[in-house]
């Protein structure tokens, strides 16, 4: 099986959807930041997609795969305040610098790769782990998601990845939050998916479908 590749053309495409996605949801990231957060999170998002593609749009069309990925890498990481901003910088210039290491692009190998080592960065930068209600509830399922996916092709992959983050956005709304504001308000946000990880899933969902709204991926499971 040939392993299909997100080429330069789709990682521009992909970054779009992601832009497209954060816009159309940022009132609700906007409502959900407010229960548990400062409530900016979802301006702040919105601001971080903005200044990439704006960058996206001055690095012209012969720009590969990395150099896209790193341009949007520094509009989070230079131009974005917050928490948030630095964080999603440091999964992009992850993915940057796997796709530069790879001689076609994103494959599933340098996408798994680039995730792991994004989700290393923001554990050592930020300090949180798994269980602690923050991004990488979503960021470390969709890495093991890619890293279980080689061998598939990439958008196969990505779906997987996303399929992960979502399940990791909806746990996180049953555990006690350990990082941020919102470890200060203790069970009153008990039941409020974690709005970091919900950016998270957007970004992977992104890769092959523009979200409208979030109800349907926030519904928890029936049991």
């Amino acid at each position: 099986m040939t392993t299909a590749v997100f080429d330069s053309t789709r990682t521009r495409d992909w970054t779009r959807r992601f832009a497209a996605s954060v816009y159309a949801t940022e009132a609700e990231l906007t409502e959900l930041d407010q229960r548990v957060g400062d409530g900016d999170f979802g301006t702040n998002l919105a601001a971080g997609v903005r200044a990439a593609v704006l960058r996206l749009d001055r690095t012209g069309a012969p720009a590969g795969s990395a150099e896209m990925l790193g341009a949007v890498a520094a509009a989070f990481l230079d131009e974005i305040g917050g928490t948030s901003g630095p964080l999603f910088g440091l999964l992009f210039q992850a993915l940057s610098r796997a796709a530069a290491d790879s001689d076609v692009g994103l494959t599933t190998g340098a996408l798994a790769e680039g995730t792991a080592e994004g989700l290393a960065a923001i554990r050592r930068v930020g300090g949180a782990a798994p269980g602690d209600k923050t991004l990488v509830d979503a960021l470390a399922p969709a890495a093991a998601a890619l890293r279980a996916a080689q061998g598939t092709p990439a958008a196969a992959a990505l779906a997987a990845a996303a399929d992960g983050a979502w399940r990791g956005v909806r746990d996180t709304a049953c555990l006690t939050a350990r990082r941020g504001r919102a470890s200060y308000l203790g069970e009153r946000v008990t039941g409020i998916p974690d709005p970091g990880a919900v950016g998270v899933a957007l970004f992977f969902a992104s890769a092959t479908e523009t979200v409208h709204t979030l109800a349907p991926f926030l519904k928890t499971e029936q049991k």
